[in-house]
């Protein structure tokens, strides 16, 4: 028996215009979230007020390439 397979089934797509842009939205409300969080709820995760507003202040394009897509 033969077995056929879908060679675009295993490859790596391209990202969409849209899955871009609602990549970059989400990293824009991430940012903008982190940024609202008391000094409570940054000490439960770690981050500084000082981080949190640097992270906050970055381009909604500045994300790291773990993010993308």
């Amino acid at each position: 028996m033969t077995y056929i397979t879908n060679p675009c089934a295993t490859a790596p797509s391209r990202p969409t215009l849209f899955s871009g842009l609602a990549t970059r939205l989400a990293v824009w409300r991430q940012r903008r979230a982190l940024k609202a969080l008391d000094r409570h709820a940054l000490e439960d995760i770690g981050v500084t007020r000082l981080e949190a507003n640097t992270e906050a202040q970055r381009s909604f394009w500045d994300a790291p390439e773990t993010w993308r897509y």
